[in-house]
């Protein structure tokens, strides 16, 4: 296969693990995630994570706050791919029961993902994602 394809397999596996996170179920999601101790998990439900320990508790937490989705889709705004190193950033499109909620909303989330590749085969070492997918005036910044 060539880094294209390898990249290619890696996104299409992610995207069929987040039908089983939108689940409530982590395991497929986790499993692509590098284990080193600089992988970054930036979440709309916390703050950053590093370090696998951390970044695996919030994939958990993140999980256990939703069930009966599924993925829906995903946008791609861009991909590159290199030899060393992939990233993309896409609209991600689900819907499920999110928290104590008893109807299946729909949700859009802005995501940004960034891969390498670890013993032959291609992990995600970052994943920011927020829920920002239209113009927002710059006073929504300002904390009070």
């Amino acid at each position: 296969m060539s880094v294209l394809e390898d990249v290619d397999e890696l996104i299409e596996r992610y995207q069929i693990g987040l039908d089983e996170f939108m689940k409530g179920y982590p395991e497929p999601v986790k499993g692509l995630f590098s284990h080193r101790e600089d992988v970054t998990l930036a979440n709309p439900l916390g703050p950053p994570a590093h370090g696998w320990e951390q970044v695996s508790a919030t994939i958990e937490h993140a999980a256990s706050q939703f069930r009966d989705g599924r993925f829906v889709s995903a946008e791609i705004v861009e991909k590159r791919v290199t030899a060393e190193f992939a990233y993309t950033v896409w609209l991600e499109h689900a819907e499920g029961k999110v928290g104590a909620r008893d109807d299946v909303a729909p949700s859009t989330l802005r995501v940004t993902m960034i891969y390498r590749p670890e013993e032959g085969k291609w992990k995600v070492v970052h994943r920011h994602a927020d829920p920002i997918t239209t113009p927002r005036p710059a006073e929504t910044v300002i904390q009070e």
